[in-house]
């Protein structure tokens, strides 16, 4: 892991943290360029620490570290930014988040891109007006991509055919969208669902529904069959609030 040294205030979101000894916190950081950071941060839960309320989950920090190997040391840090705020399934969206950075990130590998997809999804996930999944759908595209597993949504598998809308492809999974067949089986999506999610057009409830479907069968490639730990709190909030709330986020 590059050392971070002397004043040079490294712009990064806590994507998680548990206590650590009596005191201090494990975070895990999402930077732009060191990618994600495993750090210490000792004396982080005292009564006088300096830095209470600053390491929350989820929110931008502007940080220093020092030393090498799987956890540094954290020697500063600071608000990056306008605290946000999140609550019922949104949390649990939020956690969703960050459980596909921790599940496909591996440390000291600089993305970017995910950086800034996570920072983008968080903060339209916060606005109360936005619906909830839709900055998931967008930040899972945006993270597929940035991986190397990037949906093929606009040209049809063999690279012959532009998608259509008001057309029924079969998804094949690692090689793109097929016409499907009149009474087809397999991952059936519209062409107006592929066009959308490649257009970032998210206003569509319906069409949000197929882009989940597609991009969960995706996901699962590669964080494989052990379940999101997020899916479980979303489902208990959703038992919270009852049945009136939103639709399945994650």
């Amino acid at each position: 892991m590059p050392t971070s040294q002397g004043d040079q205030w490294i712009p990064a979101w806590v994507v998680h943290r548990r206590p650590y000894r009596d005191t201090s916190l494990l975070l895990e950081l999402l930077t732009e360029e060191h990618g994600r950071v495993g750090a210490v941060a000792r004396g982080a839960r005292g009564q006088k620490s300096r830095w209470r309320g600053v390491l929350e989950p989820f929110q931008p920090v502007l940080v220093t570290w020092r030393g090498r190997g799987e956890l540094a040391t954290l020697t500063g840090a600071e608000s990056g930014g306008r605290p946000l705020r999140f609550q019922g399934t949104r949390l649990a969206a939020a956690f969703y988040l960050s459980e596909l950075v921790l599940r496909l990130l591996r440390r000291e590998n600089p993305e970017p891109d995910v950086f800034a997809a996570y920072g983008d999804a968080l903060i339209s996930l916060a606005a109360a007006d936005a619906a909830e999944d839709a900055p998931l759908r967008h930040f899972e595209k945006r993270l597929l991509g940035a991986l190397g597993y990037g949906l093929l949504l606009d040209t049809t598998a063999d690279g012959q055919s532009r998608v259509e809308p008001g057309v029924t492809y079969r998804y094949e999974l690692e090689y793109g969208p097929v016409p499907a067949a009149p009474g087809g089986s397999g991952l059936l999506i519209s062409g107006d669902a592929l066009l959308a999610l490649d257009q970032a057009r998210l206003d569509d409830p319906a069409l949000r529904a197929e882009m989940q479907r597609l991009t969960s069968a995706a996901l699962r490639l590669y964080i494989g069959d052990r379940p999101l730990q997020s899916r479980a709190l979303y489902q208990s909030l959703r038992r919270r609030t009852g049945p009136g709330g939103e639709e399945s986020a994650t």
